[in-house]
């Protein structure tokens, strides 16, 4: 007994010790904090980190719930990944425009839709949000998830730690990690992982590229277990709470976006790859029956190769047999070696596990099969996605409208409290301050994403960044000053009427900052900090109103916030650096920009700032060296170059420093100080 014991001891010694030290973190999702003397269930940012390493955490959105839900309420919990959270832009995700459907429908009852997704996690991790939610009253749960199962963690994509493990590893992994021993052997393994680490901080979908998954690999099975333990344990968790479910499907684009890797057997015949290339290149001529013919004999020769499948595809939509289109379109989805949208597989497997449950609170809703019969041919593209899986506004709005569809029947609510007809997109765009700005900065990020592998190498990419530049410019032509009044009369009557949304103050300060008055837009962050007293982005903006009005101290103030309430936020420390690099506190400024550095290694802009206190502080060696990483990380930044070559001609090193004004000036023909800099050199 002695030899049992003694282990737990120890470890509950340990444990305590830990604790007392205040080692660690909460574990939870929600956690309790009192807003203006009342209660509020807000979002718990570590929370991630059993799932991520601390370098590549994507944190939870902001929200704020009553900790005891108000009476005559419909609370509705939205849980799953990126898709469902409204990725590039939340405040227009598919459970906003639910919350304007059922709001306008049904006047005189509240509606509270809670988002509870996050960036990048997958079934593993909405699992405990799952059981959670269940303790804080949810009338309706809307679960869209699957994305992320191959890419999100202990995917057989993973990169955030261990691939495909087996259920019962991952649950007691987990599970060791709510403890603080736990946490602090989890902080070992990852460090020493981070020494072998490409992926020294968060790089989006290009840190997958070395990561591609063969689709007849035998991890994908161990996936699709866990995935389908999961959701049975999830769907368990809600109905035990008595919430009524609506269980999706997955949509994703598969007709206008290409496989991300296609992986091809060694050894394949000269043979496929000419009638490949033949097919290619009679498709591009709108032989489209040729093209299928030779697409056809190639698959035959490698069926798993997802781009002959899509190719196919395509030559077949190009006849006009839509139905064998999508099977082929569907096939490559299937066979794509960088499996980030939701296959076939995964979406059978979740109307498998809808069919098998008997509950009556459990409703299907075949997402996939109802998006793509609404799409143009009966298969779903742009006129859905921004890219591959994320809903545009119009997207968006027809999930939420089909959702709205399936739960108003469930409501206990006469005939005699609802309208007639549902609110159109354009009136529901309106209830949320939809606006052209919004509409830019949206696209703005889409194209950024676009420009980046692996969507920078689709095939149809250089017609989707076309297509989206001609949109931003059509934009910009109507962004005129009657337009801006326009755009904040609808905020301000938006704020009146949903006066504690604080996703409207989010965008109306990012559009208030877009039209130049930073003024108006400092004081919408002040009254989001105030709804959302936990949150580190509204002191963040307000910090870069501040410092762009140059109120100094007071911007420092707001970073200082910033940082205590996210100390991971290096643009917070960035700023903080700036600061005191332009009051000429350099010591200060390079702790700062020291730390914002150890969190992002791989950002060049860190480097150069270093390089510029650190010559300040006339430590040129120093300096040299960290404007030598900067280029090395980035050969085309030319800021480092000009430094690089201004502090070499101070420490004598001529020639040197005349080659870095040269690649300035390839860089830039037109660059000013690169020209005045040579012209120096010559006299």
């Amino acid at each position: 007994m002695s030899l049992v014991l003694a282990p737990l001891l120890v470890f509950g010694l340990l444990e305590g010790a830990l604790r007392v030290a205040g080692y660690g973190y909460d574990t939870a999702f929600f956690k309790k904090i009192p807003i203006n003397g009342q209660d509020f269930l807000v979002n718990n940012d570590n929370f991630v980190l059993r799932f991520f390493p601390p370098q590549l955490t994507r944190l939870p959105a902001a929200l704020r719930m009553e900790a005891e839900k108000p009476p005559q309420t419909c609370r509705i919990f939205v849980l799953g990944e990126s898709a469902a959270l409204g990725d590039p832009s939340p405040p227009y995700a598919a459970g906003r425009y639910l919350q304007a459907l059922l709001s306008d429908r049904f006047p005189g009852e509240k509606f509270e839709v809670v988002n509870v997704s996050i960036t990048a996690i997958n079934s593993h991790a909405i699992l405990p949000i799952a059981r959670e939610c269940a303790r804080h009253q949810g009338d309706f749960w809307i679960i869209y998830m699957g994305n992320n199962e191959m890419v999100g963690p202990f995917g057989a994509a993973s990169v955030f730690g261990a691939q495909a493990p087996p259920l019962w590893a991952v649950r007691l992994g987990l599970a060791l990690q709510r403890t603080r021993v736990g946490q602090g052997l989890m902080a070992v393994i990852r460090n020493f992982r981070l020494k072998t680490s490409q992926n020294a901080s968060w790089g989006g979908m290009e840190m997958f590229l070395g990561h591609q998954v063969p689709p007849d690999d035998a991890r994908k099975e161990t996936v699709y277990g866990n995935f389908q333990q999961n959701l049975r344990d999830i769907l368990q968790a809600g109905l035990d709470s008595g919430a009524r479910i609506v269980l999706n499907t997955v949509a994703v684009n598969l007709k206008d976006c290409s496989p991300f890797a296609s992986v091809s057997p060694a050894g394949l015949p000269v043979s496929a790859q000419r009638l490949a290339s033949d097919a290619s290149q009679a498709r591009q001529q709108g032989r489209f029956q040729e093209a299928a013919e030779d697409f056809a004999e190639a698959a035959k020769l490698q069926p798993l190769a997802a781009d002959l499948q899509y190719g196919w595809a395509q030559s077949l939509s190009g006849m006009g047999d839509f139905a064998a289109a999508h099977e082929h379109f569907q096939k490559a989805c299937d066979c794509d070696a960088l499996p980030f949208r939701a296959d076939s597989r995964l979406n059978d497997l979740i109307r498998q596990t809808a069919r098998q449950s008997a509950n009556p609170n459990l409703f299907l809703f075949d997402a996939a099969a109802a998006l793509a019969a609404d799409s143009p041919d009966g298969v779903c593209g742009d006129e859905t996605f921004f890219e591959h899986v994320h809903f545009n506004f119009d997207g968006n709005y027809r999930l939420a409208r089909a959702w709205a569809g399936m739960m108003a029947p469930l409501l206990p609510l006469s005939d005699s409290t609802k309208r007639g007809d549902w609110l159109s997109q354009a009136a529901c765009e309106e209830r949320l301050a939809l606006t052209d700005w919004n509409r830019m900065m949206t696209l703005s990020e889409v194209m950024r994403r676009r420009r980046r592998p692996p969507l920078s190498s689709q095939l149809n990419n250089d017609r989707e960044l076309a297509g989206l530049s001609h949109e931003m410019k059509l934009l910009r032509q109507q962004a005129g000053a009657a337009a801006v009044n326009r755009a904040r009369e609808l905020y301000l009557q938006d704020i009146q009427r949903e006066p504690e949304d604080y996703l409207l103050r989010f965008d109306f300060g990012d559009f208030l900052e877009m039209v130049g008055d930073q003024k108006d837009a400092t004081g919408v962050w002040r009254q989001a900090e105030e709804l959302l007293p936990q949150y580190y982005l509204p002191y963040f903006q307000e910090g870069r109103m501040l410092e762009h009005d140059g109120q100094l101290d007071l911007a420092e103030s707001a970073f200082r916030q910033t940082v205590a309430l996210y100390p991971r936020m290096t643009a917070a420390w960035f700023e903080l650096s700036n600061i005191h690099a332009s009051e000429g506190k350099y010591e200060a400024a390079l702790r700062e920009c020291e730390q914002a550095r150890s969190l992002e290694p791989e950002q060049p802009a860190f480097y150069v700032c270093l390089g510029k206190v650190l010559s300040k502080l006339n430590r040129p060696s120093a300096a040299i060296a960290q404007y030598r990483k900067a280029i090395a990380i980035q050969p085309d930044a030319i800021e480092a170059h000009l430094d690089l070559g201004q502090i070499l001609v101070q420490q004598g090193s001529r020639a040197e420093a005349r080659q870095q004004f040269q690649e300035a000036l390839r860089l830039d023909p037109n660059n000013r100080t690169a020209h005045q800099s040579l012209d120096s050199l010559q006299n």
